[in-house]
């Protein structure tokens, strides 16, 4: 059973995935995804906060993610890149969410949506991002 902060994660990365293809508004894609009649098992306001902040901090969370690509971002698919953006913002943004459950989480959006092998790209790009995101939490453990 998936948990309303799961759900959470997938709504945003459809919306993430919207606004990279079709060029919507924040505004917009929340309205439309908070319509689905699923929605409710959502963590709505983790969803907003995740959606809202992704795409406002989005160019800073490319740069803090290209050292760790092997490509321009651009490059990337649109389900892998939203991935890898909703990560970032949880790495940086929300701490009291550990970086091995940011990790994980990612890597379970990536086998579900992306491609064969998406899940290992994205854990890579992650396993050189937390470091410098969340570098005594990295110490710890």
């Amino acid at each position: 059973m998936k948990s309303a902060r799961r759900r959470a994660r997938e709504y945003a990365l459809q919306g993430l995935y919207q606004w990279q293809v079709a060029g919507n508004a924040a505004s917009d894609i929340r309205a439309h995804l908070a319509a689905d009649e699923h929605f409710a098992r959502a963590d709505g306001e983790y969803f907003a906060q995740l959606l809202g902040g992704t795409i406002a901090a989005a160019g800073e969370l490319e740069r803090e993610l290209a050292p760790a690509l092997d490509r321009a971002i651009a490059q990337l698919s649109p389900v892998e890149r939203g991935i890898l953006l909703l990560a970032a913002w949880e790495l940086k943004h929300a701490p009291e969410v550990p970086y091995r459950v940011v990790i994980n989480e990612a890597i379970e959006l990536a086998k579900e949506f992306g491609g064969t092998d998406g899940y290992k790209y994205v854990n890579g790009v992650l396993d050189r991002l937390a470091p410098r995101l969340r570098p005594a939490e990295r110490q710890r453990t």
